[in-house]
């Protein structure tokens, strides 16, 4: 060990270890983070791929605070004949979600062009040497483990709807199958191609000889995407979304992506609560858990649905006098898994880098050769809220995924979580864990938690269990978690306490996250 001081958190031990190399051979939060991004692709591969995009949120030493948008684009021009799209089934044991996939499914994607602006404006490191723990994982081959093995269960319907998906992920131990727990996982044909775009840089994804690949695929198999398409996608960089809650300031992903403001208007109805006179899991706790995530849906559908391209909504929608009103009217009335995967780091100088990356679910086509699965952000429904078909041409899709950091006098912390539409609420529990309740970041991340959207209650045991008796009696039909499930999403952060002059973190037990803590491997429980 170099004697580094750092934090990282992420899904896998091997995407938080890529990072702790990166950072105990010099390099800076930002170059770990794109090593954990790049292994991620391949000891995450559900959840992590070159084929879609994410977001960073970054506060550099320096103060400086950015939002680096790579997230999917829908395309620039909408045709109607002959598009392939279809629903799948994915069960989680407790609820199942439908998904659609096919090439129709595939948006614009981002990550190859967000992986190279973010090492350019942020990196210090050579990207040849960020990349080097992925590309020689993917060469090697990794053992898949338990919870990989579970997540090749749950979309297994869409890896096998592509032959050259079936052929790389599919299990030697049982027929029909996808990679079981402990066999090993080869991706030589990923390995190439990241070796191929450190080298050539993102043209060669978006100009040259993947993108003819992929437009290809696009023309033949009936998707949407055109070489203009490719050539015309663009990172951007916003400024985050700044809110008090409390003695606490949150920064996390602007519009036109959903997920942030969502979460800031939800912790501003709470602020008109005082939660330490209320007993953590008791039914008047879950009560105003619950009627939160229903204001705050009844918000987005009435309020921020079809308007979040709209100049200044975020003042609009966080304005005092309509979560006023829909305190009023909600708390009155009182007598989906997602391909997705979190990183968080902090580095001895306080860079701070908290960054997000879907797949979606993945749309059951590998870019020819690559190794590469493109995204099914098209045939997502909590992105198209319109229905499908109905997207408007050439914008960024708007996302539930909100890389964050919050901080106070005593604290930094970065957080985020995957999980599709409960990323807001999973990354709303672990903030009122940690600011109302002052949970340690273990308990705050890995305690139980639920989820209210469409007027179902979705919740795991564990809470208060004559609370949970008494607001069962109220929602009947909901739908209890025998155990913690991935559902509910999957936090991973990391933090500096000012006073003790400590890092800190944990991973989401949900989906064996992992935190590393100057060199120390810290499973979550």
């Amino acid at each position: 060990m170099s004697g580094k001081k750092y934090a990282v958190s992420a899904g896998h031990i091997e995407t938080a270890k890529s990072a702790q190399k990166i950072l105990e051979n010099g390099g800076n939060a930002y170059d770990a983070i794109l090593a954990s991004f790049l292994t991620a692709s391949v000891v995450e591969p559900v959840l992590s791929s070159l084929g879609g995009g994410g977001f960073l949120t970054a506060k550099t030493k320096d103060e400086s605070i950015l939002i680096y948008d790579f997230f999917t684009q829908t395309p620039l021009k909408k045709k109607r004949n002959n598009i392939e799209f279809f629903p799948i089934i994915a069960d989680f044991g407790e609820v199942k979600q439908e998904f659609h996939i096919g090439a129709g499914s595939i948006a614009t994607p981002g990550g190859v062009k967000g992986l190279i602006k973010i090492h350019k404006d942020l990196g210090i490191m050579p990207l040849k040497e960020i990349a080097a723990p992925a590309i020689d994982l993917a060469k090697k081959g990794i053992r898949v483990n338990a919870y990989q093995s579970f997540i090749f269960d749950i979309i297994g319907e869409i890896y096998k709807a592509g032959e050259e998906s079936f052929q790389i992920f599919k299990s030697h131990k049982k027929e029909g199958y996808l990679k079981r727990e402990g066999e090993i996982l080869k991706m030589s044909d990923l390995a190439n191609a990241i070796e191929q775009i450190v080298a050539e840089g993102d043209d060669v994804f978006y100009k040259g000889e993947i993108a003819q690949k992929i437009v290809k695929l696009s023309e033949e198999r009936g998707g949407y995407l055109t070489m203009d398409d490719l050539k015309n996608y663009e990172v951007i960089i916003r400024k985050p979304l700044k809110i008090k809650y409390r003695q606490n300031y949150l920064l996390t992903n602007p519009p036109v992506s959903a997920g942030g403001i969502l979460i800031s208007f939800a912790l501003k109805l709470l602020e008109k609560i005082d939660l330490k006179k209320i007993k953590y899991g008791s039914a008047e706790f879950l009560e105003n858990m619950i009627l939160t995530m229903k204001a705050t849906d009844k918000a987005r559908i009435d309020k921020l649905n079809g308007n979040l391209e709209e100049k200044g909504i975020e003042n609009k929608f966080l304005d005092k006098d309509l979560i006023d009103l829909y305190f009023k009217e909600v708390f009155g009335q009182r007598s989906k898994f997602g391909g997705t995967t979190h990183i968080s780091v902090i580095d001895e100088d306080e860079n701070m880098a908290s960054m997000t990356v879907t797949n979606g679910e993945g749309s059951s086509y590998m870019i020819p050769g690559t190794g590469i699965m493109l995204n099914n952000m098209l045939g997502e429904e909590d992105l198209n809220p319109n229905g499908f078909h109905n997207w408007q041409e050439n914008q960024r899709i708007s996302s539930m995924v909100s890389p964050s950091i919050l901080f106070n006098d005593k604290m930094d912390l970065v957080i985020g979580s995957a999980g599709s539409n409960r990323i807001r609420t999973a990354i709303l529990q672990t903030i009122v864990n940690i600011c109302d309740y002052e949970k340690s970041i273990n308990e705050a991340i890995n305690g139980p938690r639920l989820h209210f959207e469409g007027d179902v209650l979705n919740i795991e045991k564990g809470f208060d269990k004559k609370g949970m008796e008494k607001i069962l009696e109220k929602y009947k039909d909901a739908n209890v978690f025998s155990q913690k499930n991935l559902f509910f999403g999957g936090v991973n952060a990391v933090g500096y306490d000012k006073e003790r002059k400590e890092f800190f973190g944990s991973g989401d037990c949900r989906r064996q996250g992992v935190a590393i803590i100057n060199g120390k491997i810290i499973e979550s429980v």
